[in-house]
């Protein structure tokens, strides 16, 4: 990997660090949020949810339309729109300006993270793109995970605005580095739309749908109430949760840096592999959960496989679809955010009628189908290739 290969792929890191930040850190001062706005909590979450479904919606549409635009230019344009709404957050009079200030940028997520993914993939040598993609996924684990005991700590010694201005600093610092140091790039795709829309008719896109949403489902049911569980399973207090939580957020980066390398070495064989590596510490939580020093192990296991499962997704999705690369990791933030979505919702319904710890019943649940979904589709890649 050559100078300007690596720069790129660290502006586009901080880029989608950037983002993913202002899409998940407002999960931490959600209560700030209701109280300053003189709103409920539940009315609070849209801002969380409603982002989400935006994301899930323009996941294959946005980037679609924005494949033939100059990657620079794209670049700045989201990033831009990033800094504005974040600034017109920080001081945004009533909760419905602020509403609107997330939803309007919540459209050009996916159009930066799957060209953020693409470029970085086409960066280097074919055998070293799994590596330069776990590079920028570090950016999504930190702004997912990492960004919400920042803005917390941040809102807390300061102000919700300041915290705000925070998000709109990090994206400030990728558009000024993308301004200076990214050189003007071309859009090179030159297949139609129609044809890059065609990769949805093959069966292995559409398996690999299938498994990326209920894998992500499986992580992110648990990960929406895995404060609760430690809570009421583990028995922590609310500063011993924020320090679990920053253990599995460092632990899912570790987990990034070690899914370029497996799925480098043998994709089919990680991608087998995992369900079986979830369901062991799933299913060790479940019983142990009680227990402080194991549930802290586990915490940091479950962080590492959920960086890998985020790899493994992405690779599933553009690996059934090559010649459309922006449109099919348009396609996996999709079925990403769908499976979040239907795995939070399973779980929290078995939460309901059971009991915290039987969330995990939910997350067992989609891994498994998950699994089926990836033997089916390897037995049907072996009958075509036969």
């Amino acid at each position: 990997m050559n100078k300007n290969s690596s720069r790129l792929i660290f502006i586009l890191t901080l880029g989608v660090f950037g983002i993913l930040n202002t899409e998940m850190g407002v999960v931490g001062i959600l209560p700030m949020i209701a109280e300053r706005y003189q709103v409920s909590i539940a009315a609070a979450g849209w801002l969380v949810s409603g982002f989400a479904l935006v994301v899930a919606a323009a996941g294959p549409t946005m980037p679609l339309l924005c494949s033939k635009i100059n990657r620079k230019t794209l670049m700045l344009i989201s990033g831009g729109i990033f800094i504005g709404s974040n600034i017109i957050s920080a001081f945004a009079g009533n909760f419905m300006v602020l509403m609107i200030a997330r939803v309007i940028p919540a459209a050009f997520h996916p159009v930066y993270v799957s060209m953020a993914l693409t470029e970085a993939g086409k960066a280097v040598k074919p055998e070293e793109s799994a590596k330069a993609v776990s590079k920028v996924f570090i950016g999504v684990s930190a702004g997912m995970v990492l960004g919400v005991p920042v803005t917390n700590l941040i809102a807390a010694a300061s102000s919700f605005m300041t915290a705000m201005l925070f998000f709109a600093a990090v994206n400030a610092a990728a558009f000024l580095l993308t301004v200076f140091f990214v050189p003007s790039m071309p859009a090179t795709e030159t297949i139609s739309y129609g044809k890059q829309i065609g990769v949805l008719k093959r069966p292995s896109m559409r398996w690999s749908i299938l498994i990326v949403i209920f894998l992500n489902g499986a992580i992110f049911g648990f990960f929406s109430y895995i404060s609760d569980f430690m809570g009421t399973v583990t028995k922590l207090d609310a500063a011993a949760i924020s320090g679990f939580l920053m253990i599995y957020g460092l632990a899912n980066i570790g987990g990034n840096m070690i899914a370029g390398k497996i799925l480098t070495a043998d994709a089919k064989k990680s991608t087998f592999l995992l369900p079986f590596g979830l369901i062991a510490v799933y299913a060790a939580l479940f019983f142990t959960g009680n227990i402080v020093i194991v549930t802290g192990i586990l915490t940091a296991l479950i962080g590492v496989l959920a960086g890998i499962n985020s790899n493994v997704n992405q690779y599933l999705i553009t690996e059934a679809g090559p010649e459309a690369p922006e449109f099919s990791n348009g396609l996996y933030l999709t079925s990403a955010n769908l499976g979040t979505t239907i795995g939070t919702f399973i779980c929290g319904l078995l939460i309901t009628a059971i009991h915290t710890r039987f969330s995990l019943f939910g997350t067992l649940i989609f891994i498994v189908i998950g699994f089926i979904s990836i033997v089916c589709k390897m037995r049907m890649e072996k009958v075509l290739v036969k």
